[in-house]
């Protein structure tokens, strides 16, 4: 009886094991797809704000006094009618 419950927890333990293992690949790898999908290799930012309630992109680059077109450059692909709380937005940045 003791070599039946030790092999299935052998078989357990190397289901846990393997599983564990392929999670842990598909997390690494989702992380270097999504760097290099959303990394723009020329523009380096210096400093974020995070949204709150009510922001626009147009109140944003206001109050830190950029043009409407200097705050589109330093935020690409960014999609000002889905704006959400406490979404990071670069305020000012460079290109390298």
């Amino acid at each position: 009886m003791a070599k039946i419950t030790s092999h299935k927890s052998i078989i357990f333990f190397n289901l846990v094991s393997t599983l564990f293992l392929v999670l842990m690949i598909s997390v690494a790898e989702s992380r270097v797809v999504g760097r290099v999908a959303t990394v723009n290799p020329g523009l380096v930012c210096d400093k974020v704000v995070g949204v709150n309630s009510g922001d626009t992109c147009f109140s944003i680059a206001q109050q830190s006094q950029l043009s409407s077109e200097s705050f589109s450059s330093i935020n690409p692909n960014l999609n000002c009618d889905a704006l959400f709380v406490g979404q990071w937005l670069c305020i000012s940045g460079r290109s390298t």
